[in-house]
């Protein structure tokens, strides 16, 4: 139970996407995340607690962009820890992509046990960084065919928003 916001093609894009974590607060109310494209580079800002807690206007400052997707964490997966806040964010193969993503991926103890043999290093303990790994590891040779790549590997119910320069899927 968690909520995920993206907003594409707006002046303002971080607050927008601040607006809607609010409206989905009760979704998860143990961290948030806003992740926003401004043409040229990524950024993220993160945090513990509530959304209006973690998003001052001087940290929305630092989220230039018409591009941005949030996320509000209810943790079904993985400790309760910043490090498991999301949005993601990663530069791969495909580039720079950020990752948000509700409900439970079942077999991510299975796929993630797999990559560490095969010699993936994990920054948290969430399932959501089993599909991105998936995600990073893809050799197709497109963003989109990339995603439904990796996403056909997961058994589960769940959501994803995926943010790139070109893109929010």
């Amino acid at each position: 139970m968690c909520g995920i916001f993206g907003i594409d093609n707006a002046d303002d894009a971080a607050n927008l996407a601040y607006l809607g974590l609010y409206a989905l607060q009760h979704r998860g109310q143990e961290s948030s995340g806003i992740c926003a494209w401004d043409g040229e580079r990524m950024h993220v800002e993160r945090g513990m607690g509530h959304v209006a807690e973690i998003f001052p206007d001087k940290v929305l400052a630092r989220l230039p962009g018409r591009r941005a997707m949030g996320h509000t964490r209810y943790s079904t997966a993985g400790e309760s820890a910043v490090a498991n806040a999301q949005p993601l964010l990663i530069d791969c193969v495909h580039g720079q992509v950020g990752i948000c993503h509700n409900g439970n991926i079942v077999n991510a103890r299975e796929i993630r046990d797999e990559l560490v043999r095969q010699g993936s290093i994990f920054q948290t303990n969430s399932d959501t960084e089993v599909a991105l790994h998936l995600f990073a590891r893809s050799q197709a040779p497109a963003v989109d065919e990339a995603i439904v790549e990796s996403v056909a590997r997961l058994t589960g119910a769940f959501s994803f928003a995926f943010i790139t320069k070109d893109r929010l899927d």
